[in-house]
């Protein structure tokens, strides 16, 4: 009975891993029969090596490949198809954007693994696209009549996966600006990238075809306002008629997805946790005035500098004197553990719905560095490009909900998380300095929640002071910094 043996040969060649796979169906070892044969940016391929060599002919023809959604992480099993970068009939490469997802805690961009042709679509706009299903048909090219040298290897098992892999670093970029590149024939492996860990921005594409062209992409055309034509003055003006209004409005229903499917999850769990709440205010006076003396230098760096890196740091400095606030419970509250990084994360209304992205180890972050992530947090989730590193992790919570308004408000604690703040506006009310004498202070109200089965009221008060103390006296923050 003629043995089975998988052959598998390896090569990397340009910096490209090449990978063909062959099952001997005979029992002569010099007569091969190739099952398939990959190639990662290469037509034909020729290995040489002083081991024995064997020769195949590879006869192909065309075949369509399922390109299935492969699971995205943080135990995600289905995502929203919100953008389609190809359609049926398009040409694709390896890398090249297949469309955009959002699960309910970021939006992903998948690429493509194969260099084909797109066949079919499996998903509409909006549609629930599933971990493990096809998303696109494509249609790999042909291998014709090849002859391929195969490198003679141990035999494993027919059940072992063959793999591809593609070696270097990946440029990171938004969809927007991939596609800014594809319609300048710009590639974006010759672009610096100026963002965070080289990320490729807008300005990077535009730099770079202003180089290399001289000429600048023109703004978009805006609509001329055209006047009214002036009306003639012996036109009779005709009296007006009411008529009953009819109302032809009809109520909708839709399918709960996105960032707001999350915040039903996570409120649904919220909601068995006993809240603790504990207010107070904080005379801000004192931080004001440093804050309009710093503005400008953060300004001259690019960075806008708001009251927030302040709340942060003086929330992390709090941390260190009561880790208790910075710590998790299991789900039936049996154990709980101590997180080492302040990983603090920041209540954000987008257009998407309510996100929570956290700046991390803020313990090691000065208020500078603070600053500046805060501020790549907020262009991203503007855009909603924020990632899932982005949005998980979080050990502590605070909620600036006065930048929208109100004074108090009753926060609700994101599980595990055992606490959350939400900060109200800041506002000018008469106080009393301590020789009796009013003056004009600058007052924000604090309302903290906790988890009630691991923290009692008293820590809660004590940890609410000594961060009050960092804001009322940002000079203190200086003795504690490290």
């Amino acid at each position: 009975m003629a043995a089975v043996r998988v052959l598998r040969t390896w090569s990397q060649s340009a910096g490209r891993m090449i990978c063909v796979r062959y099952f001997q169906t005979c029992s002569n070892i010099h007569s091969l029969k190739p099952k398939y044969v990959c190639f990662f940016g290469y037509p034909s391929f020729k290995y040489s090596h002083p081991h024995q060599l064997m020769k195949t002919t590879a006869a192909l023809q065309g075949q369509i490949v399922q390109f299935k959604l492969s699971d995205i992480g943080e135990g995600i099993r289905e995502v929203t198809v919100k953008e389609w970068f190809v359609k049926e009939g398009d040409t694709v490469s390896q890398f090249d954007s297949i469309c955009e997802v959002q699960s309910d805690k970021a939006s992903v961009t998948i690429t493509s693994r194969y260099d084909g042709v797109i066949k079919k679509l499996y998903y509409n706009l909006d549609d629930i696209a599933y971990v493990g299903k096809p998303l696109v048909d494509i249609e790999t090219e042909a291998l014709k009549d090849s002859e391929e040298d195969v490198v003679e290897t141990p035999a494993v098992s027919h059940d072992e996966h063959t793999h591809q892999e593609i070696k270097g670093q990946k440029t990171l970029a938004t969809p927007a600006v991939r596609r800014l590149a594809m319609e300048n024939n710009i590639k974006l492996s010759e672009v610096v990238g100026s963002g965070k860990d080289g990320r490729i921005l807008k300005e990077d594409i535009l730099n770079y075809l202003e180089k290399q062209t001289g000429a600048i992409l023109p703004p978009s055309p805006k609509a001329e306002i055209m006047p009214p034509p002036p009306k003639p003055k012996d036109r009779t003006i005709p009296t007006a008629i009411s008529k009953p209004l009819v109302f032809t409005g009809k109520d909708r229903t839709e399918p709960i997805k996105g960032f707001q499917k999350a915040m039903v999850k996570t409120m649904s769990v919220a909601l068995k946790i006993p809240h603790f709440g504990y207010c107070d205010d904080v005379d801000l006076t004192e931080l004001v005035k440093l804050r309009e003396e710093l503005k400008p230098i953060a300004s001259s760096r690019g960075i806008k500098l708001s009251f927030m890196p302040f709340f942060l740091k003086a929330a992390s400095l709090g941390l260190l004197q009561f880790p208790i606030l910075n710590a998790s419970v299991d789900e039936n509250c049996q154990n709980i553990t101590y997180k080492a990084s302040h990983n603090i994360g920041i209540a954000m209304d987008t257009e998407q719905g309510l996100i929570v992205p956290n700046v991390k180890n803020v313990q090691l972050c000065s208020v500078f560095d603070i600053a500046i992530e805060l501020n790549r947090l907020q262009k991203l989730g503007s855009t909603g490009q924020l990632s899932t590193t982005d949005l998980t992790g979080g050990t502590f919570t605070l909620s600036n909900i006065g930048s929208i308004g109100g004074t108090y408000a009753k926060p609700v604690i994101l599980p595990p998380e055992v606490a959350i703040g939400a900060l109200g506006s800041i506002k000018a009310l008469p106080r009393f300095n301590q020789k009796g004498e009013v003056y004009k202070a600058q007052i924000m109200n604090v309302s903290w929640s906790a988890d009630h089965r691991v923290i009692d009221g008293a820590t809660m008060s004590r940890f609410s002071n000594l961060w009050k103390s960092y804001l009322e006296n940002p000079a203190l923050m200086l003795l504690d910094l490290k």
